[in-house]
Parts: C-alpha cells; structure tokens; sequence
C-alpha cells in the first residue's frame, strides 16, 4: 500500500525521443528496467517541440543548447520542480498511496508518517478498548469493534485525499487493536486449562494465516484500495454472527452478575452434551437472593492497579519488557529479512508461514516444561541468533538468512507466548487492562523498530545488538515470575499474589 516504485519527473509536454546513458528508446515505461534503485541519475528527453530536459526523481533541467542530444552536458541549464507531476514505474504496484498523492521527494515524509500514526492507533485502541471491556464486557467490545474495522477498512479504500485516508486509517487501527485485544481474552476465559494454551496460542496462527493472506492479495491486486476493500470484507461473516457469542462467565462473576454466569454456564454444558455445574454450590452464593436478582456494587480498576503491592508492580515491569522486547525483535527481524532480497510478496509470505511452526513449538512446551522456562529459552536463543548474524562473515548469505529466520522463530515464540502469560498472571478484573497495557507498550516497540533498522546505517549490526541485549536482560529477568501451567485463571488479588508464594516455596 505504501512502496515507493522507482519514479522520475514528467516532462512538460510530449516526448519523441528518450536517451538514458547510451541507450536510446521511445517510451519512458521502458526506462525502468534500467534506472538504478540506489543511485541517483537522470534521463534526457526530447519534446517534440525541439527542447531537450534533463529529468531526475525530484528535479527537471533545460538545456538552452538544444542543438544535440547528448547524454552528457556541460552547458548552461534550468531547473525546475516536478510542477506536472512524475511518472512512476507500475511493473510492480499498478497503483500505491504515494503514486495517488504523489507522496515522493518533499513530500515523502507524508508518506512515512502512514505507519507510525497507524501504530498510534494501534496503541490507543488496546488502550482504551482494554479499558472498556473491563467495564462493560466483552461481548459489546468485540461486538462494536468487529462493525468497526468493517466499516473504517472500507472507508480507508474510498478516501478522496491524504488526510480522510490517514483519518479513517488510525481509526481503523483503534478498532482493530481493540478486537485484536479482547478476543485474546475471550478466549482464554472461554477455555479450560486442558485446552487453553493451544486455543489461545493458536489464534496467532491465524494472525500469521492473515499475514500469508496479505501477501496473496497484494499479489493479486496491485491498485491500493482494490487490495484494501477485499481484505475489508473478510471481517463481514463475524460482523453477521457476533451478537449470538455471550458474555463470558468470569466477566459476570466479577460483576457480581451469578445468574447471568449460570445461564452461560448451563449453555455451554448443553453445547458440550455434559451435565452443569452449580455456580452458587461453587462458590457458596445465593443465586436467587438479593445478589443474584441485581448487580453488586463492583470496585472499578485502573491500570494503576497493576502496581497493586511490590510483588505485583514488578511483575508489570517484567511484563512490560518482555512485551516491549518481543515487538522490537519481531519488527526489526520482519524489517531486515525483506532486504533478503527476491520477490517481496513471497517474502512476507515466508515471514507468516515461519510463525506456524513457533507457535506449535510454543504449545507443545509450554504445556511440558511450563510457561516461563520456554520465554526464558525463546529469548536467549533469540539473543544468541542475534550474536551468530553479528559474526557470520559478510559473503554468508545462505547462512545469514538461516540465523535470521532462526532469530525470527525464537523472537516470535517469545513475542507469541507473553499474550497468553500475560492473562493467567492477572486477575479477571484486571485482566483487559494487563493484556491492553501489554500490547500498548509492544506498540511502541514497533514504532520504534524502523528506526532501530536505520541505526544500520552507523554499525550495521546495531539492530542485532541492540535486540539481542533487550532479549538476554528480559530472558534473565523473566526467572523471576511465576510459573502458571496447570493453574486456575485467577479471580482476585489474592490468587494472583498467591502465584509469587508458591513460586518463593517451589
């Protein structure tokens, strides 16, 4: 949506001959093949008016000497900017964001502000939608963000200039953040601890299906918002079918709302052809008194309640940093691994499909060995692949892709497993906000990355080490959580507390 295909200057009217070094040609779209990607040159054209120009990517020159036409010319000549425009190479992209709106040579900054403002978005919307659905629920959130990202992904495609583009593009970020946060949590508080951790591990499966997904579309339809309307339509079956999901037990129960929890309750054991359980013999309540008729009066939480006590507020930090680490790793691996070089959809393609494998890795260890002692082997093993490419000599390709995908492999268990952690270490009142915080700081991580990869430019391991550091601090700092396989999800602080006494006795 966003490349930038080679481009020159149009000149100032109608071309009947073209010289670019000492090839001649007829057609500017023949020029491509040859124009360089890195390094700067122009081409000479010859209106059919007689005068020859000189046309770079974002300059024009007239020669006043129009007697021959020579590539090289020491004469007196004219510039001028790009007034009528510039014609782009469409061998690749028939049609991006930048060439609708020109977003090239002073303009090119418009075009790279398009994914941090979308990461903004991203940041705010786990925010304020984690928040929300602590609040209100689950289901209103995943119900009113679904419609959302159908109706700002469609809207992003019809935009008629660069600022509603932008507009309905951070909005669609919000949206979808949030839906990307609360389904996270739906699931996990839907799912028993038999299956919870391949149900909540592999919806980022789906996540790398969608990758691979983006790449096929993007190869299929190269004009920006043709692309962007069919990926839209994929959020419309959910849209149709949202309102039959419920709300989920624990939110209910942490309401206060128990007769609400057993209507749910009751349908899931009809759905699974098993007998129910009684809540108020569970819990020792009184369905049908004077707290089952009516909602209790529920203390509301904040994300400073994540710093509840010492214990607590460290876990946080940790939490934070694991999450933070992930992002920047998982970015600046995604970022590198596109220089590889080859075909560019089939590369995205190959960065989905090496998540697959990750994830299973993830669920079948961290239901043997336990949640933390794979975090803490997936990013080690991530900071030691980092320190392998920063040693491989420069003419290893093959071998440098292979320590990359590794890396990528490793930071991506790590960067799929903390969503997981990061719910069965909190309490259900807290919950959203834990995971929405999370995702709120790996935002950041993934604004940054891109300027991470450019610090390549001053040492061109610096995104490696810088990685690789982040991942061997938080890999030794995660020792100090607690261990969750095989436990409960936490209802209240004290739960949750308890977690830190049984891991100080093991």
């Amino acid at each position: 949506m966003t490349m930038f295909p080679k481009h020159t200057c149009r000149p100032p009217g109608n071309v009947s001959r073209i010289l670019f070094h000492n090839t001649s040609l007829w057609r500017l779209d023949d020029i491509w093949t040859l124009f360089p990607t890195g390094r700067e040159d122009y081409v000479v054209v010859q209106l059919e008016d007689g005068e020859v120009w000189e046309l770079t990517r974002c300059y024009r020159f007239r020669r006043d000497n129009n007697s021959s036409l020579n590539y090289d010319y020491d004469g007196h000549k004219s510039g001028f900017s790009c007034l009528d425009g510039f014609i782009y190479d469409k061998s690749k992209w028939d049609n991006t964001v930048v060439t609708q709106w020109d977003l090239v040579c002073n303009r090119e900054w418009f075009a790279k502000l398009i994914q941090p403002t979308f990461m903004f978005g991203v940041l705010l919307g786990a925010l304020v939608f984690g928040y929300l659905s602590d609040r209100v629920g689950r289901r209103p959130v995943l119900w009113s963000t679904s419609i959302g990202m159908h109706v700002f992904g469609v809207a992003v495609a019809f935009t008629s200039d660069y600022y509603s583009f932008m507009l309905a593009r951070f909005l669609l970020a919000v949206v979808a953040s949030g839906y990307l946060v609360v389904a996270f949590v739906y699931v996990t508080e839907f799912i028993g601890m038999k299956a919870r951790t391949w149900a909540s591990i592999q919806i980022h499966s789906f996540f790398a299906i969608g990758t691979m997904v983006v790449a096929l579309t993007g190869y299929l339809f190269r004009t920006w918002w043709i692309y962007q309307i069919i990926l839209s339509t994929v959020t419309l079956p959910f849209v149709l079918c949202c309102w039959m999901i419920p709300e989920t037990p624990f939110w209910l129960l942490s309401e206060g709302r128990y007769k609400e929890a057993q209507i749910v309750v009751d349908k899931m054991a009809k759905w699974n052809r098993t007998s129910t359980c009684k809540l108020s013999e569970l819990l020792s309540l009184d369905l049908y008194g004077a707290v089952g008729d009516k909602p209790s009066e529920v203390k509301k939480y904040n994300l400073l309640d994540l710093f509840y006590d010492w214990n607590i507020g460290t876990r946080t930090l940790i939490v934070w940093l694991v999450w933070f680490t992930g992002c920047l790793g998982f970015y600046c691996f995604s970022l590198n691994s596109v220089n590889l070089g080859g075909n560019e959809y089939l590369n995205l393609f190959l960065m989905g499909a090496v998540e697959i494998p990750a994830y299973i890795f993830i669920c079948v260890g961290m239901d043997v060995v336990g949640r933390r002692n794979v975090l803490l082997f997936s990013l080690i093993s991530g900071a030691l692949f980092c320190g392998v490419i920063m040693v491989i000599p420069k003419g290893y390709y093959i071998w440098s892709v292979v320590a990359t995908m590794a890396g990528k492999f490793a930071i991506g268990s790590a960067f799929g497993l903390i969503y997981l952690y990061t719910a069965e270490l909190y309490p259900t009142m807290i919950r959203t906000q834990a995971v929405g915080s999370g995702s709120v700081v790996c935002r950041v991580g993934s604004i940054i990355a891109p300027f991470c990869v450019y610090l390549s430019s001053v040492w061109l391991f610096m995104p490696q080490l810088l990685t690789g550091t982040l991942a061997f601090v938080s890999g030794l700092l995660t020792l100090k959580l607690p261990e969750t396989l095989g436990k409960p999800l936490t209802t209240t602080w004290e739960e949750a507390i308890k977690l830190d006494e049984e891991k100080d006795g093991s």
